[in-house]
């Protein structure tokens, strides 16, 4: 079995770093990892470093580093995912977004419990600057600790620690007694699909009377709300091909 798949609920976790800049912090997320008993990172387009750099920061924290995944794309580090909960320090007018971690953490393993397999990816920025709107938008849902609102920002090692003590203290109190359901989610890879041939059909009939960016954006969040299982993205998918090819025909 995919050590993914378990039904550990604590295994759906995969903890990405989108551009992280010092090994110190990606260090500390490591030991943070270790700490609270989740073991999937993934990083994407880090700044240059070493596995002794981590290590001196992260002691015997081995297994989580020789798991970690390096991606050069954010979406490659997403791709398998089903759920993907981005992080920030302020709020994101327009998108959805909570500040209820705690429940929120119980939501996820409900969600694992029920959907099998299930992946939850917990997205970070970079230090310095957060998440952009590029990464805002392969998020399901924006989530911000109830911090002090005149200094929200913490450190990196520090919000992942929070996240993950609430996940943690969830784990064993949020399990369902029903069956998980045979019918899997949409994986973040062909939610992607569909929103890039959404874009394809709209353009070919003509639809954009103003930003397509704007609109494939509400289409986003509209499609994250709707929790697509894996047929139903198929099945409009091959829609949307059946269109474009006929409109392409005419």
């Amino acid at each position: 079995m995919n050590a993914l798949d378990a039904v550990n609920p604590l295994d759906t976790i995969i903890v990405v770093l989108n551009r992280p800049q010092e090994v110190v912090n990606i260090g500390a997320v490591v030991r943070a990892m270790k700490n609270m008993g989740i073991s999937h990172l993934r990083l994407v387009r880090p700044e240059p470093f070493t596995g002794d750099e981590i290590l001196r920061v992260a002691h015997r924290c081995d297994d989580i580093i020789d798991r970690m995944t390096i991606h050069d794309q954010l979406d490659d580090a997403l791709v398998d995912t089903n759920y993907v909960i981005g992080t920030a320090a302020i709020a994101h007018h327009k998108r959805p977004q909570t500040n209820d971690i705690r429940g929120l953490a119980q939501d996820i393993h409900r969600r694992a419990h029920h959907y099998r397999p299930y992946r939850v990816a917990l997205l970070f920025g970079q230090e310095d600057d957060g998440l952009d709107n590029h990464a805002l938008d392969r998020c399901h849902l924006v989530a911000m600790l109830p911090s002090n609102p005149a200094y929200p920002a913490l450190n990196l090692a520090q919000s992942v620690l929070l996240f993950l003590y609430e996940i943690r203290m969830a784990a064993g109190s949020a399990l369902s007694s029903s069956e998980p359901s045979p019918d899997p989610l949409a994986t973040q890879a062909e939610l992607e699909q569909l929103f890039n041939l959404s874009e394809e059909a709209l353009t070919t009939l003509d639809f954009f009377r103003y930003s397509p960016e704007v609109v494939i954006r509400t289409l986003r969040q509209m499609t994250y709300r709707m929790g697509l299982r894996s047929a139903e993205a198929k099945l409009l998918l091959a829609i949307l091909r059946k269109l474009i090819t006929t409109q392409q025909g005419k």
